[in-house]
């Protein structure tokens, strides 16, 4: 199997693989106006510029590669409520308890208004219900069931139990102590939901232009959005290129780099096994994470593959013996997959804060961001693109309650960050095996 190498990414995608891209949008090489200029052709990105568009704005959208290049089509694929564990304790400890509750009410609304996209829509992206936490060991099931509680205390929010007497009969593996099942999240073919908001994006008028990277944008009362051959004069700039934006020109807006950490998250999938092996494998064929900081996740495709994701990488190279390490890691939660081949393996890089909470915010007053997803952005990062349409159309409270959300620069700057951020997920490595 042929792995190229770029960037810390891996490219020998599944998801690349099953999907038929319509023809490149044709780059911008020529001056333009808008109302909004979108950069970035991720959900976050898509959904600003849809929501935009369906409020009555012309807009422009921007994107340096292919639409879904970044983690937008590259992720595991879950859809999954909230902010995790890390995130909503950095919200909770900011907010007032009623605060808090519509920070999460609007995560809830979030996965609501995916469904009713690709209702709407009607994106063919294999979206299936049902989301499982499980864990490990029987420490690691405590801290689940804790949070399992905690959840349904301060938000009412319903999840089933399920005790070690009964995992087995969700996962044909001897690994998990017990877990935790959500019926409202889900997960889906996360690539073919993002092309699937472009063509929505396009039907409404939004013009989009691929392979566009923005070097500068002219700040002021009517900002003037440059790429190398063209430029866009707007209103309102919607930054969404997260953890891609310095990457092509240092003055886009490197106030906000510090903010956010790209780590490196990576994904294998075995060849089809057939729907009745699959059903045994998965009961009910949830979306499955554990619930260690270095976590596995992993679920079944819609052709009966097991698509199994592991590690994270803090340094931005790609893993050496990556695929082995992976394939390791699936065996140990099913052994009884010896036999299938690895037809797959692909990666990329996720926008990892501080405090894991979203970092939303606007530069002056007419340029808004949106970053800092945490590993939870395929629902909340298009309610994100909502959220700043409402903001520009006036509507403000919304995006500003999570704008108030603080934020710490990652310690150590742009050349020590990174060894940092090595070293604490290697203290939390060693506490997931202890």
């Amino acid at each position: 199997m042929l792995l190229k190498k770029e960037l810390g990414v891996i490219e020998n995608s599944y998801y690349e693989a099953s999907v038929s891209r319509p023809h490149s949008s044709e780059p911008l090489t020529e001056s333009v106006t808008a109302d909004a200029c979108v950069v970035g052709g991720g959900y976050a990105g898509l959904s600003a510029a849809l929501e935009l568009r369906l409020r009555g704005y012309s807009v422009v959208l921007l994107e340096a590669q292919r639409l879904g290049w970044g983690a937008s089509g590259r992720n595991g694929g879950q859809v999954i409520v909230g902010f995790g564990e890390d995130g909503e304790a950095a919200i909770e400890s900011q907010f007032s308890r009623e605060d808090a509750r519509r920070a999460w009410d609007v995560s809830t609304e979030g996965l609501q208004l995916l469904r009713e996209r690709i209702a709407q829509f009607q994106i063919d992206c294999e979206y299936s219900p049902g989301y499982l936490s499980v864990a490990v060991r029987p420490g690691k099931a405590r801290a689940l069931q804790k949070y399992v509680s905690h959840l349904q205390t301060l938000y009412n929010y319903p999840m089933q139990w399920i005790g070690s007497g009964e995992i087995r009969g969700w996962l044909s593996s001897d690994r998990f102590s017990a877990g935790a099942y959500d019926p409202h999240s889900g997960h889906l073919h996360p690539l073919k939901y993002c092309l699937g908001l472009a063509a929505a994006a396009r039907q409404t008028g939004v013009q989009i232009h691929e392979n566009s990277p923005v070097y500068v944008i002219q700040r002021g009362n009517k900002p003037v959005v440059r790429t190398g051959q063209g430029e866009v004069r707007c209103d309102f700039v919607v930054l969404a290129g997260s953890v891609y934006l310095g990457e092509y020109g240092d003055d886009i807006a490197p106030e906000l780099m510090s903010r956010i950490m790209p780590v490196g998250t990576y994904m294998i999938a075995t060849e089809p096994m057939g729907q009745q092996r699959a059903d045994e494998l998965m009961r009910h064929r949830p979306a499955v994470s554990d619930n260690n900081f270095i976590l596995d996740y992993f679920r079944l495709s819609a052709d009966h593959r097991l698509l199994f994701g592991a590690g994270d990488s803090y340094s931005g190279a790609t893993p050496p013996n990556l695929v082995a390490r992976i394939r390791k890691r699936m065996l140990s939660v099913f052994p009884q997959l010896a036999d299938l081949e690895i037809t797959h393996a692909w990666g990329g890089f996720v926008d990892m804060t501080m405090n894991m909470a979203p970092h939303f915010g606007r530069l002056g007053t007419n340029i808004y961001h949106l970053q800092g997803f945490s590993g939870h952005g395929l629902a909340f990062s298009g309610m994100a693109g909502k959220l700043v349409a409402e903001a520009i159309a006036g509507q403000a409270e919304r995006f500003d309650m999570f704008a108030r959300i603080r934020h710490h620069a990652f310690p150590g700057g742009a050349l020590l960050r990174t060894p940092a951020l090595m070293l604490g997920a290697f203290y939390y490595r060693l506490r997931d095996m202890l």
